[in-house]
């Protein structure tokens, strides 16, 4: 009789141990409960390094999930945020940047209005009523914000990995301040990375970029701004519950939800891209959360993760379910 499969959770070395009930790790929370609902054994292990970053992992007859990994072949899942506390990447490929929704296109004719307008209300009151964020974030109301700003979030060096950007942030915040338009220019820093950021703003603004630096709340800076500008960051999601256009610098797994820009020339361009057209927020945020990422609360998790599995070798006969 052949062995049933074992699923291995891959966590980074620090919480390896102490991985259940953590917030930055519920995924592993929500699998172990579906694991032990179908009598699946599983295990914690640390992973190496920052990353599991081989492209290619051993078929070893287990199912491997990995935290912040861009492992690929059978049986091997890479798992992360999608940006929004409560949703989850789960893919064959990578996260994030190196995931396999960046080759997908949206298209607006693939999503039900109505739908969409529900599940952007839903995420509105989670979100944005209690103006509530990944990281830590002033709860005191920011006054003085201008309006129609050009919103530029800094990011840490992981916006960086594997080639994601090639415009240090520095340059980004020059380009951004000289191709604004006329319109203020609000930067704030990563609330992780916050020596980095203002480092990077006083070097731009010694080069004559006029920049306002902020670090409020980021939903009071998304109600005031025009748009969002950064590498590849979360607050583009943000933004869309604001129903603000995102550009980018960098690449990203949803490529089609926003505007690029690589170069500082491009910038000019790339504002009035975004502020040039109608963009249906309801249904962009719709179709990435629905097709892109798992909902660890939603009643189609169950299903959502099996067919995850399945896509990598692993079908529920397999798992002897």
């Amino acid at each position: 009789m052949a062995r049933r499969p074992e699923v291995h959770f891959h966590i980074n070395p620090r919480q390896a141990r102490v991985w259940r009930g953590k917030e930055r790790l519920a995924v592993f929370t929500r699998l172990a409960l579906l694991c032990e609902a179908h009598g699946l054994t599983f295990r914690a292990m640390a992973r190496p390094g920052h990353e599991m970053t081989a492209q290619a992992g051993a078929a070893d007859g287990n199912l491997h999930i990995v935290e912040n990994g861009r492992m690929r072949g059978e049986g091997w899942l890479n798992t992360a945020l999608a940006y929004l506390q409560g949703f989850w990447q789960l893919d064959p490929e990578g996260i994030q940047a190196e995931s396999s929704a960046g080759r997908a296109v949206f298209d607006p004719a693939m999503v039900e209005q109505e739908a969409a307008l529900r599940f952007l209300r839903r995420l509105r009151r989670r979100f944005v009523a209690p103006r509530l964020s990944r990281f830590h974030q002033p709860r005191d109301l920011a006054q003085g914000l201008p309006e129609g700003a050009v919103a530029l979030f800094l990011q840490g060096r992981s916006a960086y990995h594997n080639g994601r950007c090639a415009l240090p942030m520095e340059r980004m915040i020059r380009a951004v301040a000289a191709g604004s338009g006329g319109r203020p220019v609000l930067v704030k820093p990563h609330p992780q990375a916050l020596e980095e950021g203002h480092a990077a703003i006083a070097a731009a603004v010694a080069q004559g970029a006029r920049v306002r630096v902020t670090e409020a709340n980021v939903h009071d800076v998304l109600a005031a701004a025009a748009v969002t500008v950064s590498v590849n960051s979360a607050v583009a999601m943000e933004g869309f519950l604001h129903r603000k256009p995102a550009i980018l610098f960098g690449r990203s797994d949803f490529p089609s939800l926003a505007v690029r820009a690589t170069e500082e020339a491009d910038f000019p361009q790339a504002l009035e891209a975004a502020l040039g057209r109608s963009w249906p927020f309801a249904r962009m945020l719709h179709w990435y959360y629905s097709r892109h990422a798992l909902e660890l609360d939603a009643p189609d998790f169950k299903a959502r993760a099996f067919a995850a599995f399945a896509r990598v070798g692993f079908p529920k006969d397999r798992l002897g379910l």
